[in-house]
């Protein structure tokens, strides 16, 4: 993301935000507080790290925390108006565990039954992500390759004789996921978060192992990283400690009550391996995936992937059984296309099943 060529535009929005005086009037907001707490957010976000609202009071607001609430408010204005994004508040775990188990109304249907007050755990975990406000729609359309554009673009480089190396990376649309995502690493967290879905929203560090070492990504194996990244390839393990340092999966020792509360496992470090290995540990997601990707993305994703293998295969079996079978594929593929939707309804059914019920969309 380019922050410093976005300046201009924040510092012209931020002059519109920051119109208003604090309401209290015990404390002034500084007009450069919004756009101070979006360059941080940017700056954090670029580095894939939560950020708490203890280090926006020190960092941010310094001696005015009591601020906070107005300086978010006009804050959130900048960052939907300059970058499409918004601040959003991850939930604690004990607010997220109790509303996977019983969702919303039928919680509290639940407790006027029985006539038993549970005490409610907090929502807020006072830790923030930034996401995208777009449409999902504007995204897959601003991700589609236009051909034309593409070849343009190659013919351009090729006329000024850049190297490979130095070739655009936009292939030929608005969002390209190359240019800084690491997309081989995405791909791990996506297919670890799907694991962990079907196996019920738990499994336990064995079980994971053993599924990663059947997609060749042993205990010994490493992670791909892309130029960007300081290192070119993470071990396994350490890859692992960073989605949890970043918030997408949880860690959580067997019969430790403590972690079951609500606090965060640590990351593994070389230090503690050996001890670790003598420990039993189960896996969750994290509160950012919760809140960044979506139970209901996942299943969605796997269910599409299911049914877009299966269609390959036909198709392939088709192929290789010549012209004898032309008319029957036909057949397979119209049957394919008639019940396509049908066929992801089934297996997304499946996923919600083996999940435990109750998929969540973005929180």
């Amino acid at each position: 993301m380019n922050i410093n060529g976005s300046q201009a535009r924040l510092a012209e929005s931020d002059a519109d935000a920051v119109s208003s005086p604090h309401p209290g009037g015990d404390f002034p907001m500084s007009e450069s507080a919004p756009s101070d707490l979006v360059r941080f957010a940017l700056f954090m976000e670029q580095r894939r790290t939560l950020i708490r609202r203890e280090d926006i009071n020190k960092k941010v607001l310094a001696s005015n925390s009591r601020l906070f609430n107005p300086v978010l408010e006009r804050a959130q204005k900048l960052l939907k108006k300059t970058f499409a994004m918004e601040l959003v508040e991850l939930q604690s775990r004990n607010y997220r565990e109790q509303d996977n188990v019983v969702a919303g109304d039928d919680l509290q249907e639940a407790r006027n039954a029985t006539g038993v007050k549970k005490k409610t755990a907090a929502a807020g975990s006072k830790t923030y992500v930034l996401r995208s406000v777009l449409d999902p729609i504007i995204i897959e359309e601003a991700a589609r390759t236009d051909e034309r554009l593409y070849e343009e673009q190659i013919a351009d480089c090729q006329e000024d004789g850049d190297d490979d190396d130095d070739m655009p990376r936009s292939y030929g649309c608005i969002i390209s996921w190359s240019t800084a995502d690491q997309l081989g690493a995405l791909g791990v967290l996506h297919v670890i978060l799907a694991i962990i879905l079907a196996s019920g929203r738990s499994m336990t560090d064995l079980e994971l192992r053993a599924h990663l070492k059947r997609l060749g990504l042993s205990s010994n194996e490493s992670i791909s990283m892309n130029a960007q990244s300081t290192h070119k390839s993470l071990p396994i393990d350490t890859y692992l400690g960073q989605l949890m340092k970043q918030g997408y999966i949880d860690r959580i020792k067997l019969g430790d009550t403590k972690a079951a509360g609500g606090k965060r496992g640590r990351a593994p470090a070389a230090t503690q391996a050996n001890q670790d290995e003598t420990q039993a540990f189960e896996w969750h997601w994290g509160h950012r995936s919760y809140s960044e990707i979506g139970e209901q993305a996942i299943a969605t994703f796997v269910a599409e992937f299911m049914v877009e293998r299966n269609r390959d295969n036909d198709a392939e079996d088709d192929d290789e059984d010549g012209k004898a079978a032309q008319g029957r594929g036909k057949g397979r593929a119209s049957a394919a296309d008639g019940g396509g939707d049908k066929k992801l309804k089934n297996v997304y059914g499946a996923i919600e099943r083996a999940a435990g019920g109750n998929l969540s969309d973005v929180k």
